[in-house]
Formats: C-alpha cells, structure tokens, sequence
C-alpha cells in the first residue's frame, strides 16, 4: 500500500527583524527558486507570494518531508541564493521561526487568492496584525514578545 496524504499547508516567516528588503523588483526570481526546492522535495506548490518584509507559500508536503526540515532547507539554500545573486541588498536574513497552519482543500481557491493579493492586503492590515489573526484564527497560543 502506498502513503496518501492532502494536507494543505501556509507556511508564513519574515525577514530578520522584518527589515523590509524583499523588494518588489527580486521577488520573482525568489519564488521561482523557492518553487523550485519545493518540486525538488516533491511538495505541490499551489501559490507564494508576500510583501517586503515576509513571505507566504501555499503547499502540500511530500510525505517523507517534515514541515521543519523543509523550512529550514528553504531559510538556508533561499538566504545562500540572495547573498550569491544580490537580488536583495538589504536582506540580512530571516527571523528565526515561522507560522505554518493547516486548511481543508477546500479553502484553496481562496488560500491562493489571498496570497497573491498580499501587496493590496497589507495597505489595510499590518504583516504583524495578520500574523496575530492567523495564530487567533487557528487557536495557536503565543507570546506577543516574540511577535515582532
């Protein structure tokens, strides 16, 4: 028998100190690589998209794949990337962490319409704001010290 999964993931993490460096004109050369450690780790990417200060990625994972082993695989090979091409000068890393919440395969459609609506989104709603209502919004308990 084999191993079947739908497990529908956002995974949320921001830049070090959410230093806005993730600019608008590097972006897709980031998402492209990113999308492309995903296909290598056989995960299904459905949507990536953010602002400048944070990412959001819409995925299933590859069963064999852990959820932090993959984001720390894309932390390392993404922070590796944007040091060796100098797509973002003023990127000094990323924030230790991440939020990853769950969803029904239903909520696709509108998973991927919100991230790529993010630039529109953030004119109303703070990247910290959002971050809250995501960890309200799957009851996920936190410190708001570490909410940056």
């Amino acid at each position: 028998m084999s191993t079947y999964t739908q497990i529908l993931y956002q995974i949320v993490f921001s830049t070090y100190r959410r230093t806005p460096s993730l600019k608008a004109e590097g972006r897709e050369d980031l998402y492209r690589y990113i999308s492309g450690i995903l296909e290598n780790k056989k995960c299904h990417l459905y949507q990536i998209g953010g602002i400048d200060n944070h990412i959001h990625i819409i995925t299933h994972l590859h069963p064999a794949i852990s959820l932090s082993s993959l984001v720390k695989d894309i932390k390392l090979a993404t922070t590796e990337y944007i040091r060796k091409e100098k797509i973002f000068r003023d990127f000094e890393g990323w924030q230790d962490g991440y939020g990853a919440f769950t969803y029904d395969i239903s909520a696709r459609d509108n998973l991927i319409a919100y991230v790529r609506n993010q630039e529109m989104h953030h004119r109303k709603v703070s990247a910290r704001n959002e971050l809250m209502d995501l960890l309200r919004e799957h009851e996920v308990g936190y410190d708001e010290k570490y909410i940056l």
